[in-house]
């Protein structure tokens, strides 16, 4: 004998309650897995460095004597304005964009504001790497086994310090210089106030780009595929990473480290307390620097032509 079951209206409450979270619990899983925003922007031939004013991104070109300026809020083209020959990479020193240019081992000095050139001041061979201490600017050449302290205000050359093994890029840390030397396979830490050795560690083999956390140093090893972190106030190594093949240049963008990986056409994102990967992004051909400007990140293309802006979507 069948029993008929009646269903209070409590019952037919839960009932809808469960069915519209079936309903509802997709859409939310959707929204929080939506994955993050890559644009990409044509720039000159061969890009290669990269720098943020504040508000717009400059990139440097390898294949012409141009550097491109984009605005950081949507990419928009601002123009295009002579620097020198082949420029590698550049450093902001809050009014004036500094570039490295390969071709002629000079750096020159651009106003932000409208491109107009300040001044074109020599340095070493083949300068590479470029960082702004606060009030110098430190240009790393890379055939002159050396590092070229400039004034920012005029262009002065206040020292030229040794650093063997092909010094290639450079970070400042807020009290000292910290120089990559690709064919030595170490890190150099001068102090900024007048260039006084203070110590080398050795990384990976070729090591290329740098970044600062903080607290740690992280070097991109491009020849072993590793990332080194090294304790920022003695140079120790707190670890090795694997990452993609030819790791070239590292960003911190305040909670992870990001790194871009040549062959691969990716950039990864690391966790920073452990380098542990989180995201592999990819990218176009050969992702070769990459730039934090406090909002996205942006990479530049060398093999492509373009820069790419990744924004991260809320979670």
């Amino acid at each position: 004998m069948q029993t008929s079951r009646t269903i209070t209206p409590s019952l037919l409450s839960t009932l809808l309650l469960v069915i519209s979270a079936f309903c509802v619990l997709p859409a939310i899983a959707q929204q929080l897995d939506k994955p993050d925003l890559i644009q990409s922007f044509p720039v000159g031939p061969e890009p290669w460095g990269l720098v943020s004013d504040g508000e717009n991104i400059w990139i440097m070109s390898l294949g012409s004597s141009n550097v491109t300026k984009l605005r950081a809020s949507d990419g928009a083209l601002l123009g295009s304005f002579p620097a020198g020959g082949l420029s590698a990479n550049a450093a902001f020193d809050g009014a004036n964009i500094w570039v490295a240019n390969l071709y002629d081992d000079t750096v020159t000095k651009l106003r932000a504001s409208d491109g107009s050139l300040q001044g074109r001041f020599p340095v070493g061979s083949y300068p590479t790497g470029v960082a702004f201490d606060g009030t110098n600017i430190w240009v790393a050449n890379q055939f002159g086994d050396s590092v070229t302290k400039l004034r920012a205000s005029d262009g002065v050359e206040v020292g030229t310090f040794l650093v063997a093994g092909q010094p290639s890029d450079l970070i400042f840390d807020g009290a000292n210089i910290w120089v990559t030397s690709f064919a030595a396979g170490t890190v150099t830490k001068l102090l900024a106030e007048d260039g006084t050795f203070l110590g080398k560690a050795a990384v990976g083999a070729q090591p290329a780009g740098l970044t600062f956390d903080g607290t740690h140093v992280w070097v991109a090893n491009s020849y072993d595929n590793t990332v080194s972190k090294l304790k920022a106030v003695n140079g120790s190594l707190e670890g090795t990473f694997s990452v993609g093949r030819n790791p070239l240049n590292l960003a911190f963008d305040g909670k992870n480290i990001w790194v871009t990986n040549v062959e691969d056409n990716t950039v990864m994102r690391l966790r920073h307390s452990n380098g542990a990967i989180q995201h592999i992004y990819r990218l176009e051909d050969s992702p070769i620097r990459v730039l934090f400007d406090s909002t996205a990140i942006w990479v530049t293309n060398n093999g492509s032509n373009t820069v790419s802006k990744i924004t991260r979507m809320p979670r």
